[in-house]
This record gives C-alpha cells, structure tokens and sequence, in this order.
C-alpha cells in the first residue's frame, strides 16, 4: 500500500503536556508528523481533531498518509536544554515509525538531536519494527539521556491482530523487535496496549519471557471511564460488535483482566502497571526512581 506523503513546517515541536502524560510524570510530548499510516481502527488521535493540531483531511482520511514536520530536528536543538529535567514522549498523536518513515526519515535526525542535546528521559513509543534501522542512533542518544523504547503488542492472537491493525507488524514480528532492541543494549519494554481480545495470562507470560523490569497494560479507552478527552475510534467499536468482542470494551471487563494480567506478574516477582501510573513506569530506570509511584502499579 502507497501512502500519501506532504511535508510542512512547524512552528514548534515540544509541547507541553496535560491529562495523561502529565500525571504519568512527562513534561513535554514530540510528534515528529501529523497522521499516521498505521492506520489503526482503534487510534484515539482522530477523535481528538483540532485537539491533536489535526486538520479535517487528516481525521477524515485517517491513515491514507502523513504530513512530516520538515524543520523538527531544528526545533528540537533549540528547544533542548532551555529548561531543567525535561522529560520526553515520543508520541502521543503518531507512531514515529510508522510505515512513511522509511522513506520519511524524520527520526534519524530528531535522534541525534537528542544525543548532542540530552533531555533527562526519552520515550519512544512504538509497534514499528522500523525502529532497528536506528538502533546505533538510539545507542548514541542513550549515552547521555534515560532512553527507553515502549513497544506495542496488543494480543496474542493474529487473526486479532490482522482484523483491527492489519497495516502493523505481525506479532511475532514484533517480539522479534523487542528481542533485537535488548540485545542491542536498548532499555525495552512491553506495553500491553490497547488490549484487544486476547488470553491475558499467556499475553503477560509471553511479555514477562521477553523483557526486564516492568511490564505496562492499557485497555481500550472507552467514554464511560474516561469523560473528556480521546476516545477508542467508532471503527474498533464496530470490529468489537460484529464478532462478539463487546465486552473488551466494558469496564468491568477490562478491570478483570488487568487484575488477571497483574496476578501474573506478582507471581513472577515483576512490576506490572496500567493506567497514567503504568506509563509513569517508562520513565524509570532499572533502580527505580525518577517518576513518583501512584495509583494504578500493582
């Protein structure tokens, strides 16, 4: 599949954040495009509009292409360093490496911005096997910045897999990546996020066998637990009613299993969390540290 590709420049490139990240104790969000090709039926981006700095072609023809910041790796030397324990999440609005990467290439640059200009913690969220193509820039910049990579998998079963995500990596795919990262000496962890249908205990099983440290859950975001804001895209709602799924998107479902998730990891002697608590865990390094603990680690 041929993706639209625009570039554009910005005005600026980290943002200050609220909700979410904040609690989860980031200071500033980078999203080095607008759109992305992944094209998730569930992503909470398009529900955000305007919001999200999205223009009506981008929530209208989400994932048909993408528009690269040109002038992001410019921004982000200029806005590094201005103030004190600058903790960053690379992205909330766009896989940054999404399948336009590759010949997009916006990363590479922004990377090196970080090794010569280091922030205290740099997240990279990510379901993009792409990410191996920078692993040496990824090495450089985690000689001076907490650097983690937060990759993706969100069930254990393809055919789930395929029907709400098809333009993502298959799964074993994406162990394999986290496998790579690890070798390569990449603080990786796995993020449980969105959970789709799925065998919560084998799902954490399998995390708990590829990673260190912890292990971060998130269900699907639904209106009835979260009032403002982002919110799952109707297209996932549909996916959920035609085959049966509806109860992926019932709170008290989603609290079962995450309670199941974490009976798991406390079996194993490991950290587990959910929630902005969980993806507070990000930006920890193996001691502990850094963020504040709060509701939602078990």
């Amino acid at each position: 599949m041929r993706w639209r590709i625009d570039r554009a420049e910005a005005r600026s490139i980290l943002s200050p954040v609220t909700g979410f990240l904040r609690e989860a104790g980031f200071t500033h969000s980078l999203t080095p495009a607008r759109n992305c090709t992944f094209g998730c039926s569930y992503c909470y981006v398009p529900t955000m509009r305007v919001q999200a700095g999205l223009k009506p072609e981008d929530w209208r023809h989400w994932g048909e292409g993408t528009t690269f910041k040109s002038n992001a790796a410019e921004l982000l030397r200029r806005a590094l360093g201005r103030g004190p324990g600058q903790r960053i999440y690379c992205s909330p609005l766009t896989d940054p490496y999404q399948p336009a990467e590759e010949e997009g290439r916006a990363m590479p640059a922004i990377l090196e911005a970080v090794a010569e200009r280091a922030p205290a913690v740099f997240v990279v969220q990510t379901r993009g096997p792409l990410i191996l193509r920078d692993v040496e820039l990824l090495q450089k910049a985690a000689r001076g910045t907490r650097l983690r990579v937060s990759f993706s998998v969100t069930t254990d079963r393809e055919e789930v897999r395929r029907i709400f995500e098809p333009h993502c990596a298959p799964l074993a795919q994406r162990w394999e990546t986290i496998r790579a990262l690890r070798a390569a000496g990449i603080a990786v962890t796995a993020t449980l996020a969105p959970l789709l249908p799925c065998d919560p205990e084998r799902l954490m099983r399998r995390a708990l066998e590829e990673t260190e440290g912890a292990v971060v859950a998130d269900p699907l975001h639904v209106r009835a637990v979260k009032q403002r804001g982002a919110t799952t895209r109707e297209a996932a709602a549909g996916i959920c009613a035609h085959y049966g799924w509806m109860e992926w998107l019932d709170p008290e479902h989603q609290g079962a299993v995450l309670g199941r998730m974490a009976e798991v990891a406390r079996e194993a002697g490991r950290e587990f969390g959910h929630g902005p608590a969980g993806f507070g865990l990000l930006g920890r390094d193996e001691r502990g540290g850094n963020f504040p603990a709060r509701r939602g680690v078990l």
